[in-house]
């Protein structure tokens, strides 16, 4: 009976090692990352984040050409896109910087704002999303957030920096 027991033991044993010894590295080509940073699913062609970075370029091209109309229903469109991308992975930062932004220039800044936050919490000292959250603390006359931001910024020593500080210089 002792025999059974310790076998029983020694195998289960065995059997957690196994297991955790996989988890912490299941494949020799991806030490360190153990797939958590593999987000080349967003890249793929039907993939809803790839067809809303389309529609986003597009409405930035409309933008720059003052077609409005044309850019509000691409970003509407783009819009979608990402909402569908960041129900199959919300905890994606581009997809977080992206609906943040998207919202931003569909002037929908309680939105944006929330977003942007969230993308905040996954790489809190992104230079270019702190700039972004800084320009809408601004339009939205939150002056003292927007100095947070650049305070974040101040770090980097980047153009984000020297951008978001000449317009907060400049705001009335």
């Amino acid at each position: 009976m002792k025999k059974i027991i310790c076998l029983t033991i020694i195998f289960l044993l065995f059997t957690i090692q196994l297991t955790f010894s996989f988890e912490s590295n299941p494949d020799p080509n991806d030490i360190g990352k153990g797939g958590a940073e593999d987000h080349s699913f967003l890249e793929a062609k039907n993939s809803n984040f790839k067809k809303g970075k389309d529609a986003l370029k597009q409405a930035l091209k409309l933008k720059k050409k003052k077609k409005e109309k044309k850019a509000d229903k691409r970003l509407e469109k783009a819009l979608n896109y990402f909402i569908l991308a960041y129900k199959n992975s919300p905890e994606n930062f581009e997809v977080l910087n992206n609906l943040g932004f998207t919202y931003y220039l569909l002037e929908d800044f309680m939105m944006s704002e929330i977003y942007y936050n969230e993308a905040l919490l996954l790489d809190p000292k992104n230079p270019m999303l702190n700039k972004r959250l800084g320009y809408l603390y601004l339009k939205t006359k939150k002056v003292k957030l927007a100095k947070e931001r650049l305070d974040v910024l101040s770090l980097c020593k980047c153009d984000e920096f020297s951008d978001l500080k000449s317009s907060i210089a400049s705001f009335k």
